[in-house]
């Protein structure tokens, strides 16, 4: 897994005055758990950009100059208004313990359900937890969803690996290929136009029954002209 470098500050205050000052000259106020002791520090609220604005998953080095530190991404605070970064938790690495970290689901292929049927493929996890030792932790997770048909699912069970865990039911729906509404509706719209068509018959066929009446009146009318000619 690819690593983001961040140059971090150890913090001599912790209270309030001091995270106000650190925040009003755009830095992150931070926390570092999982060592021998819990590490208060800041970084520069621009060195998170290519770790929080993207998709994918990385580990973090942060750089307090005389020495670097392996960690993950535990947990972000941001502002519910401005959307600037409030507030950081990061977990230690080490080799030999054991890390949960959300990885990211990568699609490959084309479901036939899709492209042959008429389905829409509906993604019900964009991102899985897993547990694993840092080296082993992977970039992406990918799918092939090349044999998924009208109806079917990918369940988290079909992820076979051997360097994680992953931490869900084994029924998780990570994607399905769904009935699109368009499909669903198609036969509605076809027995109203049947229905359409039932009911022009019956006006032609009471259209020519009034022709028929029509006529036989007219018929009628005729006889008197004749006997009036005779006399």
């Amino acid at each position: 897994m690819k690593s983001i470098e961040i140059k971090s500050n150890n913090r001599e205050n912790t209270g309030k005055t001091s995270t106000n000052s650190l925040r009003k000259e755009g830095n992150v106020p931070c926390v570092l758990y999982g060592g021998d002791e819990v590490v208060h520090f800041s970084a520069k609220e621009v060195g998170f950009k290519d770790l929080v604005y993207t998709a994918a998953a990385h580990t973090v080095v942060l750089d307090f100059g005389d020495k670097k530190v392996n960690a993950i991404l535990q947990d972000i605070q941001f502002h519910p208004v401005t959307d600037k970064i409030l507030h950081a938790d990061f977990y230690e690495l080490f080799d030999d313990k054991p890390v949960t970290m959300e990885i990211p689901v990568i699609l490959s292929g084309s479901a036939p359900g899709v492209m042959n049927s008429g389905g829409v493929l509906s993604r019900n996890k964009r991102k899985i937890k897993v547990k694993a030792l840092p080296g082993n932790l992977p970039d992406s997770i990918n799918v092939d969803i090349s044999s998924l048909e009208l109806g079917d699912k990918y369940y988290t069970s079909q992820v076979d690996d051997e360097d994680f865990e992953i931490l869900h039911p084994d029924n998780t729906v990570i994607c399905q290929v769904r009935t699109s509404r368009a499909s669903m509706i198609l036969p509605e719209e076809e027995e109203g136009v049947e229905g359409e068509e039932g009911v022009e018959g019956t006006e032609g066929a009471e259209g020519a029954e009034g022709a028929e009446v029509s006529d036989s009146k007219g018929s009628d009318a005729e006889a008197p002209k004749d006997e009036s000619k005779e006399s």
